[in-house]
């Protein structure tokens, strides 16, 4: 079965699809995750390489992406360095998207139904990106690695 045009991707409380649903002006989907810079080795000192991200991405309510806010908090050298605290990256990353979501006017937690989108920032892939392998369709968000395939409810895996 092909990927459809508009993916929906269901709303779990606690989980990593936490932080979507609708605003005033359409949907959003948001999320902290780390990420390497496509085409990245590990070798030694691939601890400066792994970026934690901050992302909020904004769609009409058709589905089209509209705009991201896509920030690095820090690496994960930093956060083993300070893992507690306010000053930690990790923390640093939480308070950003809670000031972005609250910035989103009338917003609820809810389902989503966004259309494939790609971007690139500081050399990480952002989008949810369709994918094919061996006859097999789904489409993957990015850098979150959340696949979303058959039967097309919304769920994911990892």
């Amino acid at each position: 079965m092909a990927v459809p045009e508009v993916i929906p991707i269901a709303y779990a409380p606690r989980q990593r699809t936490e932080s979507i649903g609708r605003y005033a002006h359409g949907q959003f989907l948001a999320s902290v995750t780390y990420a390497f810079p496509e085409g990245f080795a590990l070798d030694d000192g691939w601890e400066e390489h792994k970026r934690l991200y901050t992302v909020l991405h904004l769609f009409d309510a058709d589905g089209h992406h509209r705009d991201s806010e896509i920030w690095c908090a820090g690496t994960w050298a930093e956060q083993i360095r300070n893992p507690h605290g306010d000053d930690s990256v990790l923390t640093r990353a939480r308070v950003h998207l809670a000031t972005l979501l609250r910035s989103l006017p009338r917003r609820s937690y809810t389902d989503i139904a966004i259309r494939p989108f790609r971007l690139v920032v500081e050399g990480v892939r952002f989008g949810l990106v369709v994918r094919e392998d061996e006859g097999e369709s789904w489409a993957e968000l990015y850098p979150d690695r959340l696949a979303f395939a058959e039967p097309w409810d919304g769920t994911y895996d990892t």
